[in-house]
């Protein structure tokens, strides 16, 4: 595989989960997403406390996973992957590959948030809430904006060459974006609270 430019593979998986956002708020918004509304948890509980919780569903799943599949995937067709010629600075994938990279990065952003909710129900801090404290609530917010993406770079480093710049340049605006879409799940009122 031929070297990666860090900054276009980072703009590429941020331009990717922006647009997989987008299809993940939609979908959340829609009646049609709510009989998914299934905790992933199953009521399971651990020490007398969920597992995960209300808020980790079956309807979260559903439409990150796939949408994140398919816009890697047509933002690899658009940016002209499988023509010939390896895209400028990005993975030599085809299309297809794109997709399915996509498909698992898009489990690793879901997984990744899955160990903070353990966490946080372990430690009475309920779905969607804030623990007491200015400290506390610091460390749930920065952890609450890091955990997926996290997952998801951990995922696309595990599939392709990852250079470590890839994971500063997405680190360094993806907890930005990623408190956006929270702001707006709020805004159109699929959260109880933005952070």
């Amino acid at each position: 595989m031929l070297p990666v430019n860090p900054l276009a593979c980072a703009a590429f998986l941020v331009v990717a989960f922006v647009l997989a956002g987008a299809v993940h708020t939609a979908w959340l918004r829609s009646p049609a997403s709510r009989p998914l509304a299934v905790p992933l948890d199953g009521g399971l509980t651990m020490r007398g406390r969920r597992l995960l919780g209300d808020n980790k569903t079956v309807r979260g799943l559903v439409a990150i996973i796939p949408a994140a599949g398919a816009s890697f995937a047509v933002l690899a067709w658009v940016l002209g992957a499988g023509q010939g010629t390896p895209l400028a600075g990005l993975w030599d994938l085809g299309v297809m590959r794109y997709g399915l990279l996509g498909l698992a990065a898009g489990v690793g952003f879901m997984v990744g948030e899955l160990p903070n909710s353990l966490v946080k129900r372990q430690l009475d801090i309920p779905p969607g809430g804030a623990p007491r404290g200015r400290l506390p609530r610091l460390i749930c917010l920065v952890v609450d904006r890091l955990d997926s993406i996290v997952g998801m770079l951990a995922t696309v480093s595990l599939l392709v060459p990852t250079p470590w710049q890839v994971w500063l340049y997405v680190l360094a605006v993806g907890p930005a974006i990623h408190l956006g879409f929270s702001a707006l799940l709020f805004a159109v009122g699929v959260k109880t609270r933005v952070a």
